[in-house]
């Protein structure tokens, strides 16, 4: 091989090394650890240079090497390879995943499986609004003067809306008004509604025009311009356990408490479901999550990715191992959304 190829492989010893022992390492655990065919000196030298290119670093004097983000990161690039999962991991995801009766339950138990799979945080974003399809939208009155809109998605995501109604609707007309809402909006894409949805008042009989009027202007201000996006998280005592991977882990608990930045984790720079992303260290925006690394996939039936599954842990991660699982996961939720 030649000089660059050596010093990847070098790097690639580093980092495999670092990942298992979380130890600094040295040009003779190389050497006896790696089958390089070159002497110590060589190595040394390989080493200086990594370091001199900002891909390595010495913790302190007299120390070996460590990964730095950028080291990370071509290592990352460079993995041919994931680690395929074994029969008894691809029976725990089945098991966990086909208990489930309902959207919620399969997320649940998803996120559960990649928690314990990875032994990091997982987080699971439910499906977004604005990439599903309308499957039914029911209407349900409440009393003479209130009504509940339900919209119920192609993904069995279920938004519900409690409408307060200025004078006594009866019960015909919101059979009616049920009727008028399917024929324009079953099997629309959300992000198609704003248009479908200012049409409805012109498209509605005469005697629903009040009624379609106050319903439209909620669908546009809560379904439609404002779509609520939801994660579920398990794993967060995991964390505790690798504490010494973090400099300061309470920056980063204190990230996982806030919703926006789980949303932020997920967001997927391509539409395209099953593909995994890793952002290591300080290519994460958020501040208090950069002493982590953050594998993610986004999932969905026929390539569209209308959520996303991901596991946050340290830098010094099995990155191998885990983006397989993340990915498996991802494809497994995507597959029960086109059953169901």
């Amino acid at each position: 091989m030649n000089v660059e190829e050596r010093k990847l492989e070098v790097l690639r010893a580093i980092v495999e090394d670092f990942i298992a022992t979380n130890e600094p390492v040295g040009s003779k655990a190389i050497v006896e650890r790696h089958n390089l065919g070159v002497s110590p000196a060589t190595i040394r030298n390989d080493m200086a240079a990594l370091e001199d290119e900002g891909l390595i670093h010495q913790p302190h004097t007299s120390a070996g090497r460590v990964p730095t983000d950028a080291g990370y990161r071509i290592f990352v690039d460079r993995l041919t390879s994931l680690k395929p999962l074994s029969a008894a991991e691809r029976r725990a995801i089945e098991k966990f995943l086909d208990t489930a009766v309902d959207l919620d339950g399969v997320l649940q138990n998803a996120v559960r499986a990649l928690a314990q799979l990875t032994r990091n945080v997982a987080v699971v974003q439910y499906p977004s609004l604005s990439r599903s399809r309308v499957r039914h939208m029911e209407t349900v009155l409440l009393s003479p003067s209130r009504l509940m809109l339900v919209l119920i998605t192609d993904t069995g995501r279920v938004e519900q809306r409690v409408v307060e109604l200025p004078s006594q609707v009866e019960p015909d007309d919101v059979a009616d008004l049920r009727t008028t809402l399917n024929a324009k909006l079953r099997d629309q894409r959300l992000a198609d509604a704003p248009a479908i949805v200012a049409e409805l008042p012109a498209a509605a009989p005469g005697h629903l025009g009040p009624l379609v009027n106050i319903l439209s202007a909620v669908l546009l201000e809560t379904l439609v311009e404002h779509p609520s996006e939801r994660v579920v998280m398990a794993g967060s005592a995991n964390l505790t356990e690798r504490s010494l991977d973090f400099p300061a882990i309470r920056p980063v608990l204190e990230a996982l408490e806030e919703q926006v930045v789980l949303l932020r984790l997920l967001d997927q720079e391509s539409t395209v479901s099953g593909q995994v992303l890793v952002r290591i260290g300080n290519e994460n925006a958020y501040e208090g999550l950069q002493t982590t690394s953050v594998v993610s996939a986004g999932y969905g039936p026929s390539g569209l990715a209308l959520g996303g599954v991901g596991v946050l842990g340290p830098r010094r991660m099995d990155y191998a191992h885990t983006m397989a699982r993340v990915a498996a996961v991802a494809r497994y939720v995507g597959d029960l959304l086109a059953d169901g």
